[in-house]
Formats: C-alpha cells, sequence, structure tokens
C-alpha cells in the first residue's frame, strides 16, 4: 500500500509497522498515523485524496487535517487516558475535502504499541458521519428482533459491518470484555484488540469467503488484561445478496480447549468401546465357525439338501461377521500413536497384494496394472498395504462386468505430495453418493459374488488418509468406471 510518511519517523518503515497498516488498510481506508506530539507521520492514500492539503500534511500538526479543536489536542496530550482505556473513540470533527467542501467525520485514536514509551505512535481511523451502518440500513423492529437473538446465544457475538465498524453487540460479548454492547456501537471493531499488532488477523476474520472460519485473536478487557478468544466468522449477505459484513462468535479459548478436550475424551472413549466389543465378540464367534465345522464334518452325511444349505448360510454369516469386527479393530486402532511412518515402496506393497487376490481377480477376469518406477511414499507401511488392499478389493467386487476389466494402480509425486489413484472401467458410482460411500458400513451393493462386506473398507481407506494429513476422494459417474484418489504429505526428507 502506498502512502506519505514522514521524513525521520524511521518507525513507520519497520516490517511489523508495514504489516499493521497495510492490515488497517484491508479495514479502514481513511487512517492516520500519529507520534506523541500529535504530529502527522503517515496517511493513507485515501485520506490524502479526501483532504485538500493532503499532500502537505507529512510532519504537520494534526490540526492541519481536523478542525483546530481544543478538545482534540487535549484529549490526544493525555496519554494516561490512552493507557487507561486502551482507545479514544468516536470524537467529531471535520475535514475540508479538496472540492472546497467540509466533511463531518468521527475519529477513533488507539496506541500503535502501547507497551513502547519511548515514541509511541497512534493510529487514527476516520469515518465520515454519513456512512450508514447495517442496524441503521433496517427498520427499528428489525433492530430489535436481531438484538434478541444474538442475547438469546450461549456465545459472544459481535457484528462488524463492512467498513470494519461494530453494529451489534451482544450481552454476552460484555461478560469478555468488561464493556456494555452499546458503548462498543459504530466504534472500528481494532478498538476491542489488545495489541494492535494483531490487526492483520482481525482483517482476516472480517473477510471470510464462504463458510465458517476460525481465528485466534486477544480482546482488550475494560480493566486492562488481555482475553485470549476463538472468533468463528461468518459473512453477512441482505436477500439480494449484498455484502452486509461479517457476524464473528467469540469464546474464549480456555472454553474452546475445554469443549475440544470434552470431544476428544469421548472419541477416545468411543474407539476403546468398539475396540472392547470387537475383541469380545471374537470368542463366541470361534465357538459358532468351530462347532458349525464340527457338526458338517461328523453329521454331514445325516443331512439333507435343506440341512447343508442351512450350514453353509451359517458359515457365510459367520465369515461376514468375522470380516466386520476384524475391520473394526483396524478401524479402531488407526490414528493410535503405534505407527511407525518410513519411506515404503508402494509397488513392493502392490505386488504382494496381486499374489494374495490373483484367485479374486481371476475370478472376474480382471487384470491389475502397476507402475514401474514408482516414487516411495512416506507412511506407514501397514496403513499403506491397508489403503491399496481395500482400493483393488473394491474395484474387484465392485466394477462388474466391463469391456476392459482392468484395475489400474499409479503412483506420483507432485507439488501437493503424493499421489495415489486406483481406477478401473466398470460400472461406476453415481454423483449423489460420492461422499457416502466412504462413511462408516456404507455399501452401494452386493460384492461379487453375491454377499455384502463390511461397510469398512473405504472408511478404512480415508480415516488413513486423514490420521496422515492427506485426504481421499472419488472421480466417477454411473457406467463411466471410477477414479480413487488419494493424496499424502511428503517428508521434508523424501
Amino acid at each position: 500500500m502506498k502512502a506519505q510518511t514522514a521524513t525521520g519517523a524511521e518507525r513507520v518503515d519497520e516490517i511489523p509497522v508495514q504489516k499493521l497498516l497495510e492490515g488497517l488498510a484491508k479495514l479502514y481506508p481513511l487512517v492516520l498515523v500519529l507520534d506523541a506530539e500529535g504530529t502527522v507521520v503517515w496517511l493513507s492514500n485515501e485520506m490524502n485524496m479526501l483532504c485538500s492539503r493532503g499532500p502537505h500534511l507529512i510532519g504537520k500538526d494534526a490540526r492541519a487535517v481536523l478542525s483546530d479543536s481544543p478538545e482534540f489536542r487535549r484529549e490526544f496530550m493525555i496519554r494516561s487516558k490512552l493507557r487507561n482505556d486502551g482507545f479514544l473513540s468516536n470524537m467529531r470533527f471535520s475535514v475540508q475535502e479538496t472540492d472546497g467542501g467540509s466533511l463531518p467525520i468521527e475519529l477513533s485514536i488507539l496506541p500503535i504499541d502501547p507497551d513502547d514509551a519511548h515514541k509511541p505512535l497512534y493510529v487514527a481511523v476516520a469515518r465520515p458521519v454519513t456512512e450508514t451502518s447495517i442496524g441503521e440500513e433496517h427498520p427499528g423492529s428489525d433492530r430489535q428482533l436481531l438484538a434478541a437473538v444474538l442475547n438469546g446465544t450461549h456465545d459472544a457475538v459481535l457484528v462488524v459491518n463492512e467498513h470494519g465498524f461494530i453494529t451489534h453487540a451482544n450481552a454476552m460479548l460484555e461478560s469478555l470484555v468488561g464493556r456494555a454492547p452499546e458503548t462498543l456501537t459504530d466504534r472500528p471493531a481494532a478498538l476491542l484488540l489488545h495489541r494492535s499488532g494483531e490487526i492483520e488477523r482481525l482483517a482476516a476474520s472480517l473477510s471470510p469467503g464462504e463458510g465458517l472460519c476460525n481465528h485466534d485473536l486477544t480482546l482488550l478487557h475494560a480493566d486492562g488484561r488481555p482475553v485470549p478468544v476463538t472468533a468463528s466468522a461468518r459473512a453477512l449477505a441482505s436477500a439480494d445478496g449484498r455484502p452486509l459484513g461479517t457476524v464473528l462468535f467469540v469464546r474464549t479459548v480456555s472454553d474452546h480447549r475445554a469443549t475440544v478436550e470434552v470431544l476428544e475424551r469421548k472419541n477416545t472413549e468411543l474407539q476403546h468401546c468398539v475396540y472392547s466389543l470387537a475383541h469380545d465378540l471374537r470368542s463366541p464367534l470361534v465357538a459358532l465357525l468351530g462347532f458349525s465345522r464340527l457338526l458338517r464334518q461328523d453329521y454331514g452325511v445325516q443331512l439333507d439338501e435343506t440341512g447343508q444349505h442351512f450350514i453353509d448360510r451359517i458359515e457365510q454369516a459367520g465369515r461376514t461377521m468375522e470380516e466386520l469386527i476384524h475391520d473394526l479393530l483396524e478401524f479402531s486402532r488407526i490414528g493410535q500413536g503405534d505407527e511407525r511412518r518410513t519411506m515404503a515402496d508402494p509397488r513392493i506393497i502392490v505386488l504382494q497384494i496381486a499374489a494374495e487376490m490373483k484367485d479374486r481377480l481371476d475370478a472376474v477376469g480382471a487384470r491389475l496394472e502397476l507402475p514401474d518406477h514408482p516414487p516411495l511414499i512416506y507412511c506407514d507401511r501397514t496403513r499403506l498395504y491397508q489403503v491399496f488392499s481395500n482400493l483393488i478389493g473394491n474395484a474387484i467386487d465392485h466394477m462388474g462386468p466391463c469391456e476392459d476389466p482392468a484395475i489400474s494402480v499409479d503412483v506420483w509425486d507432485d507439488a501437493d505430495g503424493h499421489q495415489i489413484s486406483v481406477s478401473d472401467h466398470g460400472r461406476g458410482i453415481d454423483e449423489l453418493d460420492h461422499e457416502r460411500i466412504f462413511e462408516v458400513f456404507q455399501s452401494l451393493q452386493p460384492r461379487a459374488g453375491g454377499h455384502r462386506g463390511s461397510g469398512l473398507g473405504l472408511a478404512i481407506v480415508k480415516k488413513v488418509a486423514e490420521t496422515h494429513g492427506g485426504s481421499v476422494w472419488v472421480e466417477s459417474a454411473s457406467g463411466r468406471g471410477a477414479i480413487f484418489r488419494l493424496t499424502l504429505p511428503r517428508n521434508d526428507l523424501s
């Protein structure tokens, strides 16, 4: 951002201050930087163009920009007030515009570095009084309804318009910063920060784009102490799509961490429960399969065709349950900290899987195409085996009849990390099911051979990818085959 800078005001040229001013420019176009004596040492391009004397203001008293006001001089020179309150806000003045007119403005001041007693600098944020806030754009009943909704939430909520000024704050915010909502309305949101160096993060919070974005900030309590918070930001828009600003849901870091810890503890308990349940089910299953085999061996000749069919169904159900228990145990173990990540050769792993699945490949008449010289992949070898085994097995079971029954495995590296793809030319997957197939216990149709799998194969692939910092997705359409793509981060040394 280009701007006028005072000769000798070296602190404005320092990188931290430059970043601060860049952050300010994203929020507030009309900005002045003043020293402790009220001298202008920097002004933004917009302020420079607005004022008739803009090009000649650097190094001049701020009263050359604003109307000559003893109140301004007095308030600005009382540094103790800035130290105690952290800011001055909404002081009204006027500036002479380049066209000769006079523009009324509101000025708010905050220190750039309140802890530095040597050569302190102050930022003055101006706003034309004629600007309309979000609250003023709606009838009183709508404003009252919005206030009622905000006050009914459990989180502290702040609404900031597109110019970076607060238009609404609820009662819960007062419990965080010790300031009544009415004292915050129409103030720059930057005045709530404990350190001005966080303005850049605030600017990022107030430009959330689509969805909900989270940022860590430190707010200033009325008693001067810092209040670490996590702010979840969501953009606001009118019914016709016009941007109206941003709503911030603010929670103290301690509350946020407590919530995360509770969720992590419940997740751990759930994983232990799944592990224990799957482990305990093994004993009765072993007994069931064992006795069914004895029944077939010792009494098979005495059973008619219907009896033999019943034994077949018992053993088939037992094997399905055995597979489900095995997959549940594997799913619960993923990411438990007992994994060893190393540089694994994917070709060796896929060749091992090809040998193990030869009968299944032959049964559907499919061939497995492998890369000749794939790069090594930084991953736990057992988990990488599970990824390939489940993706290849999924293709065997679900691609169905096709003209070219080939399953192609490819591995390469690019700027985003290790890339893996497993593709086939089979029946494909409807776009509506692209997300669902990665969920636990989801299977679109029976496997080749008529029985359903555990519904955990692709869920295991997804969990392996995510615990390694990667992702997995499918590209497919009905009747056009399927390509499963997985990306994993590279080791810095790979």
